[in-house]
């Protein structure tokens, strides 16, 4: 990709993406689903320079902003814009990616409004940010994907933080309209419990259960659209999928804060049944409000055979779960909606081109119910057989 990228001729969006930035670790790659999605429903050119902040430039200018307000270019080539935006799009990882932002140019005196996404800002950690805070000044929405962090942001830069929940493009990972066999038992991704994982292990030996599981560490992704189309394609085809609310073996760096990861949207998206700590604060219950949108599995556990028996007994159980929870991330939470309430938050109208994608999310979901309606008619016409057998 070039440093420069334009989707549209006359473009109303600036997005800022990390994508080309040597680190491209694997968190980012949902951040880049997102702009992807921006890009396919609005107007956007995409600013993607390449850039490496591993080197003693970047590193010192990175240390200097925690230390002192002074803020030094990490080694970004400047930019000099011509054209004139409606909104500029910047997703950040943590608030240390400001650092890249500032040193792009002119881009704030180009843009009518501004709005940074912060994927992690933890409570603990904000008064360590205090410097990299300061430039968030400049932007007039501020979207956290951390519930609880908002209201102690604004104490710093005023009124202009808000929630947003993370989300997942939903027609990526749906396993509709043509849903694969779910040849993998149980799914785990990233951090986990090293009780709760000997347990899988032994049980999967045990039963001959595929238990896949991650046996390296990763710290670059060469291609994030590859990677994500791995991922959604073995999510939906697995049964189980292991998910916990964020860092919840660092309390130390979280404290009693919890959190929604994108691996609760991830799974309902490709109708998984997520299994772990169901997230014990005030969002959860808003954005997961079916029955049985997961089933809580304490981290630690080891127990992971009665629940699985206890499903096998019930197939419809599990198939209804797995049909409400895909039906549900279409309609609630593809990254669409996310950028309806970005577009809100800056009064700004969306194009006709999002209502393509959201007829399309709407489709899908009605071929779930008809999927639930041709299931449940398939059972009444077995019952139907049976009864006449019995009846002679």
């Amino acid at each position: 990709m070039t440093d420069m990228q334009t989707q549209n001729p006359d473009p109303r969006i600036l997005v800022f993406s990390q994508r080309n930035v040597s680190e491209r670790l694997p968190f980012r790659c949902a951040h880049f689903e997102f702009e992807d999605v921006v890009a396919q429903i609005d107007s956007v050119e995409l600013l993607a320079p390449s850039f490496n902040l591993l080197t003693r430039r970047g590193a010192f200018a990175k240390q200097l902003a925690y230390h002192t307000p002074v803020v030094l270019n990490p080694g970004i080539q400047r930019s000099h814009f011509e054209k004139e935006y409606d909104l500029f799009l910047a997703i950040c990882g943590d608030p240390s990616d400001l650092l890249t932002i500032s040193a792009l140019g002119n881009w704030r005196a180009k843009c009518k409004k501004a709005v940074c996404v912060i994927d992690e800002m933890w409570i603990r950690q904000i008064p360590a940010y205090k410097n990299y805070l300061e430039m968030l000044k400049k932007f007039d929405v501020v979207c956290l994907y951390y519930s609880q962090s908002p209201e102690h942001l604004n104490k710093i830069i005023g009124p202009r933080s808000m929630y947003l929940p993370p989300a997942v493009d939903a027609i990526r990972f749906s396993p509709y309209p043509n849903p694969p066999e779910r040849v993998v038992d149980i799914y785990s991704i990233g951090r986990r419990s090293p009780t709760a994982h000997e347990a899988l292990l032994e049980l999967a030996e045990k039963r001959n259960l595929y238990y896949v599981h991650d046996t390296t560490t990763a710290d670059h992704v060469p291609d994030p659209v590859q990677h994500r189309r791995l991922y959604s394609r073995t999510l939906k085809r697995s049964r189980f999928f292991i998910v916990n609310p964020g860092l919840i073996d660092r309390p130390d760096i979280r404290g009693n804060q919890i959190e929604i990861g994108y691996r609760y949207f991830d799974g309902i998206a490709a109708g998984a049944i997520n299994v772990g700590e169901r997230p014990q604060n005030e969002v959860y219950p808003q954005l997961f409000d079916w029955p049985d949108s997961m089933i809580d599995f304490p981290y630690n556990s080891t127990d992971f055979e009665k629940l699985i028996q206890a499903l096998d007994k019930d197939p419809e159980k599990e198939a209804q779960m797995r049909r409400t929870n895909v039906h549900q991330a279409l309609l609630r939470h593809d990254w669409l909606y996310r950028w309806e309430t970005i577009l809100k938050a800056v009064d700004l109208e969306p194009l006709p081109i999002l209502m393509e994608r959201k007829a399309r999310l709407r489709d899908l979901a009605q071929l779930v119910i008809s999927n639930s309606s041709k299931s449940a008619a398939g059972r009444s016409e077995s019952g139907l057989h049976a009864v006449q057998s019995l009846n002679g």
